[in-house]
C-alpha cells in the first residue's frame, strides 16, 4: 500500500508541474499575441491621421505594464491554486486579458522607441490638467495630477503581501486574491481614468477607456464574492 501511495503522490505532483507548465506556456503565447497586437494597431492606413504619442501616451504605457504584471501574476497563483472555480474562472480572465492588453502596450513602446519602464519612478506623465486634448467629462480621481513621480503605484501589492498570497491555500487563498486583485484594480483606475481623457493617440485613448469598463466590471464582480465569503475589501494605498 506504500508504494501505491508514493505512485499516487508522484502522479499528483507530476500533474500539478504539467498544469503549471502548461499555464506559463499560455501566458507566454498571450503575451506574443498581444505584441503583434500592439505592433499592428500602430501602424495606420494613413501615417498622418494619428499625431506621435505625448508624455501621457508614452508613460501610460510603461506604468500600466508594471501593474498589469503583477496582476498577471497574481492571477496565475490563483488560477493553479485555487480550488473554487468561480474564483478560478475570474483569475483565467484577468490572466489573459491583461497579459494580452501587456504585450500590446510593451509593442507601442518599442515601435516608439521607448523604453519599457521610466527609471525616475511612476506616474510622473499625470501632470496635465483636466480638459487637455478636448475629453471634458465627469470628476474622477483623474481631475486630480500628480505633483511628480512617484516610487510605486496605489494598489500594488507588497513583496510580503506576494509571497503571503504564494503560500496560502484553500478559502484563504481565495480571499485574499479577491482582496489583494480588487484593491489592485482600483488603485489602477485613477491611471486608466487620466489616460482615456489626455493621452494624446486615438488608439491609446480608446484602450484606456475598454480597460475603465473591463476593470469596473471585475471590481464589481470582487466585491460581491467578497461579501459573499463574509471578507471586507482592503483600503487602497
Amino acid at each position: 500500500m506504500s508504494g501505491d501511495d508514493d505512485d499516487d503522490a508522484s502522479l499528483s505532483a507530476q500533474f500539478r508541474r504539467q498544469r503549471t507548465a502548461l499555464v506559463v506556456i499560455g501566458a507566454i503565447g498571450i503575451l506574443l499575441i498581444g505584441f503583434a497586437v500592439g505592433v499592428l494597431a500602430r501602424i495606420p492606413l494613413d501615417r498622418n491621421a494619428e499625431p506621435d504619442p505625448s508624455s501621457v501616451d508614452i508613460g501610460f504605457s510603461q506604468d500600466m505594464s508594471a501593474h498589469h504584471a503583477q496582476a498577471v501574476d497574481m492571477a496565475g497563483v490563483a488560477l493553479i491554486g485555487s480550488t473554487d472555480n468561480d474564483v478560478r474562472r475570474l483569475a483565467y480572465d484577468i490572466l489573459t486579458t491583461q497579459q494580452a492588453q501587456l504585450g500590446r502596450m510593451q509593442g507601442w513602446l518599442q515601435l516608439w522607441g521607448e523604453p519599457m519602464q521610466n527609471a525616475d519612478g511612476y506616474m510622473g506623465w499625470m501632470t496635465e490638467p483636466t480638459g487637455g486634448h478636448g475629453h471634458s467629462g465627469p470628476a474622477s480621481t483623474a481631475d486630480h495630477p500628480m505633483s511628480g513621480p512617484m516610487p510605486t503605484m496605489p494598489g500594488m501589492a507588497t513583496n510580503a503581501e506576494m509571497t503571503a498570497l504564494r503560500q496560502a491555500t484553500g478559502p484563504a487563498l481565495d480571499t485574499m486574491f479577491l482582496q489583494l486583485m480588487l484593491r489592485h484594480h482600483q488603485g489602477g483606475m485613477s491611471m486608466i481614468q487620466y489616460a482615456a481623457q489626455h493621452a494624446e493617440t486615438t488608439a491609446v485613448r480608446s484602450f484606456a477607456s475598454t480597460m475603465e469598463t473591463t476593470q469596473r466590471g471585475e471590481a464589481q464582480l470582487m466585491t460581491t464574492m467578497l461579501a459573499t465569503r463574509g471578507a471586507p475589501p482592503l483600503p487602497v494605498t
